[in-house]
């Protein structure tokens, strides 16, 4: 199994710190506000690298952040005048309920930042005493130039690094790209103890802190969106290497950007969507399949016709599986023929080979096709079992039998518009036998004003 290493810039053999388990760390929301689609990709897909490694029998531990304590955390809670805490628990609802929504794992644990205040200061006290941070008039922060290794995981030179869109501009840091450990509490803002007086962490100190007291000193995988390289990422490293002279995450995995007309999805630029509002239009699993059906690593244009493809898409599963019955089947234990061990062999060596779930889902369309043209229930199974790997069919017993109502429904609609124009025609032994066989299958036909209604008996 290889792994894209964003560190060392190249596909890596995967060789987890202790064999047979996965320790895995994805940064999670900044809740000041509800989460859009370009974010969900990022939650999406390491949903999927945390199912395949269980598939594959891996002991997995699975954490997400939630930073609750944030410069934006601030700012909303001005603009809608609550407390801070009160819009941390709002948009920390909002963000469950969201990813619940469109099919994602919980994760075994989502550390929130206010509660890890006291080892956050003590990292900065250790990376301090090191020479690696510096404090002046209250505020904390880290020398990069103290760090030779800087700049890593983004290739950045520190000599080259100057004050800009990622750099924080201030007039009181030995560097330009210096960043900030400690911020001094400004009049009513949230605030903590510390020995440099009152104040708040910086975001880059709250992931080290959480990931290293919940999966260890160095563990397998840190994930996020590619915006993360720099400054967040690099900004951890660097501190983990400092505290702890070692590694902080084995490999590095970065997401790609959610585009809108070619430009970054963000909430920044103004050209979001939000994952709840998209779900009011299209199912989850077509969200799901829409990611999936791009490898992670490479950018994605968000459009209308390519979601009504992947609704349709996603159809054609169901599809599928109704047509097999596979609800009647379902409990049976799979006899899988050469051929679709050989199709099994083709979805993991894709998902093998740095996450391609692109290739993958391309034998799950070769299950359906062949499912439908043998009605082999065997390709049922493999369909499903290969399915959920990916995140489908989750909710598989509900979604086949909503299938089957709305077809019902659709051929009583039919039968129903036959008889009203059987009716306009005066045919009426046969608008009659309509009603009488509708009837005959416990399904009364009721004619009012407004048109025919029609109820089960």
């Amino acid at each position: 199994m290889k792994i894209y290493n964003t560190l060392t810039r190249q596909k890596e053999e995967f060789v987890p710190v202790t064999p047979g388990e996965v320790k895995i760390y994805l940064c999670g929301p900044t809740v000041y506000n509800y989460f859009h689609v370009g974010n969900a990709r990022t939650f999406l897909f390491f949903d999927v690298v945390r199912r395949y490694f269980m598939y594959k029998g891996f002991k997995v531990t699975y954490v997400q952040n939630i930073t609750d304590i944030d410069d934006k955390l601030i700012e909303q809670s001005k603009k809608e005048n609550v407390p801070v805490s009160e819009i941390a628990a709002k948009y920390i609802k909002a963000f469950f309920d969201d990813t619940s929504d469109i099919g994602i794992l919980p994760a075994d644990n989502n550390p929130k930042a206010t509660e890890y205040i006291g080892e956050m200061v003590g990292l900065i006290r250790d990376l301090e005493k090191k020479g690696f941070a510096y404090e002046v008039n209250g505020d904390v922060y880290f020398s990069i130039e103290a760090d030779k290794n800087y700049g890593e995981l983004s290739g950045k030179n520190v000599v080259e690094l100057q004050v800009g869109a990622r750099v924080e501009e201030n007039i009181q840091k030995k560097h330009a790209a210096d960043f900030t450990l400690w911020k001094k509490a400004k009049p009513g803002e949230p605030k903590w103890q510390s020995p440099w007086g009152e104040g708040r962490p910086g975001w880059h100190t709250e992931c080290v802190v959480m990931s290293r007291k919940l999966l260890g000193t160095t563990f397998d995988i840190h994930g996020g969106a590619i915006d993360l390289i720099f400054p967040h990422h690099e900004n951890e490293i660097a501190q983990a290497r400092g505290a702890n002279g070692c590694l902080h995450a084995n490999y590095w995995m970065h997401g790609g950007f959610l585009n809108i007309t070619g430009e970054k999805m963000s909430k920044s630029l103004n050209n979001f969507f939000l994952t709840r509002d998209v779900l009011k239009k299209y199912d989850a699993e077509a969200l799901r399949f829409f990611f999936l059906s791009k490898h992670y690593r490479s950018s994605i244009d968000y459009n209308e016709d390519i979601m009504k493809e992947s609704e349709q898409a996603v159809k054609n599963f169901y599809t599928a599986l109704k047509e097999i019955d596979y609800l009647s089947i379902k409990d049976e234990k799979p006899e899988y023929s050469e051929d679709m061990l050989q199709m099994r062999s083709e979805f993991k060596e894709a998902m093998d080979d740095d996450f391609n779930t692109a290739k993958a889902i391309a034998v799950l369309f070769e299950a359906a096709k062949k499912c439908r043209a043998t009605k082999d229930k065997y390709y049922a199974h493999l369909l499903v079992e290969l399915g959920k790997v990916l995140g489908f069919f989750s909710d598989l017993e509900s979604k086949l039998k909503s299938n089957v109502d709305s077809i019902s429904n659709d051929l009583i609609q039919l039968l129903i518009g036959y008889r009203i124009r059987f009716k306009k025609e005066k045919n009426w032994a046969m608008a009659d036998a309509i009603r009488d066989d509708l009837k005959k299958l416990g399904i009364q036909l009721k004619d009012t004003p407004t048109g025919t209604e029609w109820e089960m008996e």
